[in-house]
């Protein structure tokens, strides 16, 4: 075996040329693979913490668009805390309008939430202060913006005391900002600013006295560690309705579905490119097999001689077989070096964690060893079944 080792790398060092292009193509390969796969992984973490942080993941109780007569109060609300498989719930009101500060006018969704939001939704704080009691108590008009909001229109993140007129009820209403976070949906904003719009946190109270209401739009449920989702969603529907008497009036989404099936359809997305990437490793196969052929017809004499001095069929295939494998083992820890290395730089440059999927490195260097070994077959059984006399006779 260490014959066989030691041949097949004397062979490949002796047409360098040759066998760097081979290397190379099996290179490529195998660093598309890396990136495509590591881009589909990223991006899933990504989309995954964002949906997380802006609370898809708990669930949302809302009333059924056929019961008119059910609505969502304090009541409800405290009816869902009692639950023992509950962690928070909050109030939760959304009104999508227009925010002007400085003259400049933006899109925005406003936010109505409670003190609590923080358990709830990622608000990391980076300057001032969250909603607090005493505003949800008072209806004061403060708000809190993400940083995506603050850089759009000051070009700097701590616009702490700032005023930010609201469009609310068919008229606009000073807020004063008192935090700025880094919140969901910053990267999808980022990536989609044109068709997300920024966040604004205001107290629930605040938005139900300048829009006449005193119900909610839904609450939202952050559950307790380990409890079932969908068994959690049924148990508290079916005490929301007992409370209001009304048969089907609430409607709980379990949103921790809707994030599994994104992941689903971006598992396929990634595999297909993976797929077609792994394509150029066949390729690169058929490289081998043209390379390992070439390479019988130019040591046939030597084939010839090795075999009258006592070699047998076995040690000429292995010999042979040896060298695809060997090709095959360079060019992909090449690839994965190169791979692993631009996916790990790209990561750095956009701010994101790098993820190193070991399973898919040890998986490529599986495939293209196989794809290797399985092209280089034939080269080494024809180098193997060539007879002595022929061999020498060769010119």
């Amino acid at each position: 075996m260490a014959d066989c080792l030691k041949n097949a790398m004397r062979n490949i060092l002796r047409k360098r040329l040759r066998s760097v292009l081979t290397i190379t193509g099996i290179a490529i390969g195998v660093l598309s693979v890396i990136i495509i796969s590591t881009i589909g992984d990223l991006g899933k973490q990504t989309i995954n913490n964002e949906l997380n942080s802006i609370g898809i993941g708990g669930l949302a109780v809302s009333c059924s668009e056929s019961a008119t007569s059910a609505e969502l109060y304090t009541t409800e609300l405290n009816e869902i805390k009692s639950d023992d498989s509950v962690f928070e719930a909050m109030p939760l009101m959304l009104e999508v309008t227009e925010c002007q500060i400085r003259g400049e006018k933006n899109k925005c969704m406003v936010w109505g939430v409670d003190n609590g939001a923080a358990k709830i939704v990622s608000l990391e704080l980076l300057y001032g202060r969250l909603v607090n009691k005493s505003d949800v108590a008072s209806s004061n008009n403060v708000c809190v913006v993400d940083e995506t909001y603050a850089m759009e229109t000051y070009k700097r993140k701590n616009i702490v005391g700032k005023k930010i007129e609201v469009l609310l009820n068919g008229g606009y209403e000073d807020f004063e900002v008192v935090g700025v976070v880094s919140s969901g949906g910053n990267v999808l904003q980022n990536l989609m600013g044109n068709y997300i719009p920024s966040f604004m946190y205001i107290p629930f109270s605040t938005l139900q006295r300048l829009s006449g209401r005193t119900n909610f739009d839904q609450i939202a449920v952050k559950l307790k560690q380990g409890v079932d989702a969908d068994k959690a969603a049924t148990q508290i529907a079916a005490r929301l309705e007992v409370q209001n008497g009304v048969k089907d009036s609430i409607r709980v989404e379990n949103l921790a579905n809707q994030k599994e099936k994104l992941n689903n359809i971006l598992n396929i997305v990634t595999f297909i490119l993976a797929i077609i990437a792994g394509i150029s490793l066949i390729v690169a196969g058929l490289s081998i097999m043209t390379v390992m052929l070439v390479s019988v017809h130019e040591r046939t004499r030597e084939i010839g001689i090795k075999k009258s001095i006592g070699a047998s069929k076995a040690t000429i295939m292995m010999e042979f077989l040896m060298e695809a494998l060997l090709i095959s083992l360079i060019g992909s820890i090449i690839g994965i070096i190169i791979g692993v290395t631009i996916s790990f730089f790209g990561c750095m440059v956009m701010g994101i964690g790098f993820i190193m999927n070991m399973d898919l490195i040890l998986f490529c260097i599986a495939f293209t060893i196989a794809v290797g070994v399985i092209f280089g077959v034939y080269p080494a059984t024809k180098a193997a079944g060539l007879k002595p006399v022929d061999a020498l006779r060769y010119e």
